[in-house]
């Protein structure tokens, strides 16, 4: 069974949860999740590696600063995580705003990535391209320009939290029966922790400083696994299209059909099955 852990990594104290023995897995959920939204993969992937899933800066149990959501201020977190774990390398997997680091990562320490998966994350600079020139996308993005108001985002999910998670998780997945009453109630646990829910919204408040995004593309040199909800509502099908240019290594998609965003929760065995055969490959 998996075992909870604290570590100081890039001046943040983190939360993380581990199970397993062998080559490093790092697992990174996205909004507003936390490390819950990998139950299923965690005591699959432990039968062959050594798999460590934080807490996102800012989520659950891990701290709660008041800066430091910009994207590669987290990616220095995994990075700053993999060494005080005592580990050179590792093979990175993301969903979501997890998907967004890990592509990040990717880019920036190129060294010490083994293989890539993101799952229902596109590369953050295709994603940008999306928002300035895809009406589709800028449709589903609605929310993320809500989020920049100040104060008053964070007001309404706090007196709302209940109905705010069965909207966003329930209410956007495909299949309703990954989140049942008892797993909603775990999300909005986590969420109604003091700063939680202000730091979850920040890292899209620093979204807008485009010193994190708009930097040159420089292609990922690892094998790369993109698994994608087809039902996914808040991200278009047409950011995977051209996901090839962006990897300069083996790549494949694979489109999971009959899925929302929340493609880890709702076909777990699909997910399973396929990280398994990649990161063992």
């Amino acid at each position: 069974m998996w075992k909870h852990h604290f570590i100081e990594t890039n001046n943040v104290r983190l939360h993380y949860v581990a199970q397993g023995e062998g080559p490093l897995v790092v697992l990174l959920h996205g909004f507003p999740e936390f490390w819950y939204s990998w139950r299923h993969q965690i005591p699959a992937l432990a039968k062959h590696f050594r798999v460590v899933v934080p807490d996102l800066r800012g989520y659950n149990d891990s701290e709660k600063p008041r800066s430091g959501y910009d994207i590669n201020t987290l990616t220095q977190d995994v990075q700053g995580l993999i060494t005080a774990l005592g580990y050179q390398h590792a093979h990175v997997v993301g969903h979501d705003w997890g998907g967004a680091i890990a592509w990040n990562f990717a880019q920036r320490f190129p060294e010490m990535l083994d293989r890539l998966a993101v799952l229902n994350a596109p590369h953050p600079q295709r994603f940008v391209q999306g928002l300035v020139g895809n009406l589709d996308q800028v449709r589903r993005s609605w929310y993320m320009l809500a989020f920049q108001v100040p104060a008053l985002p964070e007001w309404l999910i706090q007196n709302n939290l209940s109905q705010f998670v069965e909207t966003v998780f329930q209410g956007l997945a495909t299949r309703k029966a990954a989140f049942p009453k008892e797993t909603a109630r775990l999300y909005e646990a986590a969420l109604s922790k003091p700063g939680a829910v202000v730091a979850a919204l920040n890292y899209y408040r620093q979204m807008v400083d485009p010193r994190g995004w708009m930097t040159a593309v420089i292609p990922v040199q690892s094998p790369t696994l993109v698994l994608w909800g087809e039902e996914d509502a808040v991200l278009s099908r047409s950011l995977v299209g051209d996901m090839v240019r962006f990897v300069a290594a083996p790549v494949r998609v694979l489109m999971v059909p009959n899925c929302g965003h929340w493609v880890q929760q709702e076909a777990p065995q699909t997910v399973n099955r396929e990280l398994l055969n990649f990161l063992r490959g």
